[in-house]
């Protein structure tokens, strides 16, 4: 008897935990879309990318929406989330992205079985809503890259690119817009820098020597617009309707 009811027990106990946890899953699922209009003056290469997961911090590793209440207080939206880690939705979109030009012979993500001739390594710096301008919420998105020349593995380029969209109402599906669209403009830019930055051909040891100028820190891009400056947000755009 004693036996039986600490099953019982341990039935419930385990049952409970299960319903606590089916209330704290998101019921709202959320993805951005890869972004599809290039320029048309785009280099047509040779050559095959491997695009990696961006690293990230813990509080953007996540499926979870997140948002700053300040540029020091993090928390996320209640059961809401992103369809992936935000990381793994940022790569794909990326893969989407190349693919989109047509201009680019092989691209896919780094566990796929394909031999790169460049791999693109990036941070995602920032990817939340910032509720600390007042107003509607505003989607900051920040991703620094990298370009690395296989198999040597040399850095042949570093870039920055960051926007920033306000959303129309503070409404998740609003704010999911306004991510949407500062993601989409920052891996328009990823797209172009990372197709330009090498020559269009297949790199050989030549190529090292001429593209030795993209290893100077000097040369860093830096992309950056439509965010505020100090307390000054008036300059951010409201999400295309």
């Amino acid at each position: 008897m004693m036996r039986f009811t600490a099953v019982a027990a341990a039935m419930l106990l385990l049952g409970g935990c299960a319903l606590i946890q089916a209330a704290e899953e998101p019921t709202n699922l959320y993805q951005v879309s890869p972004k599809s209009t290039f320029d048309p003056d785009l280099p047509s290469v040779r050559w095959q990318l491997a695009v990696e997961v961006p690293a990230a911090a813990a509080n953007l590793n996540t499926g979870r929406i997140a948002i700053a209440h300040s540029p020091t207080a993090f928390d996320y939206y209640a059961k809401t989330a992103w369809t992936d880690r935000a990381p793994l939705m940022v790569q794909t979109r990326i893969v989407d992205s190349f693919e989109n030009t047509r201009k680019i012979i092989a691209v896919a993500r780094e566990s796929i079985a394909l031999v790169p001739n460049y791999q693109l390594q990036s941070d995602l710096r920032n990817f939340e809503a910032m509720y600390y301008y007042g107003g509607a919420p505003i989607a900051h998105v920040r991703l620094v890259a990298k370009l690395v020349q296989m198999p040597d593995r040399q850095i042949i380029g570093e870039a920055s690119f960051e926007r920033c969209v306000r959303a129309r109402a503070d409404k998740v599906t609003k704010v999911v817009e306004a991510f949407d669209q500062a993601l989409g403009s920052v891996m328009k830019r990823l797209v172009a820098w990372t197709l330009r930055t090498p020559p269009s051909r297949l790199p050989t040891e030549q190529t090292a020597a001429e593209i030795a100028k993209f290893r100077n820190p000097t040369n860093l891009v830096i992309d950056s617009a439509d965010c505020p400056v100090g307390n000054d947000a008036s300059k951010v755009p409201v999400t295309d309707e």
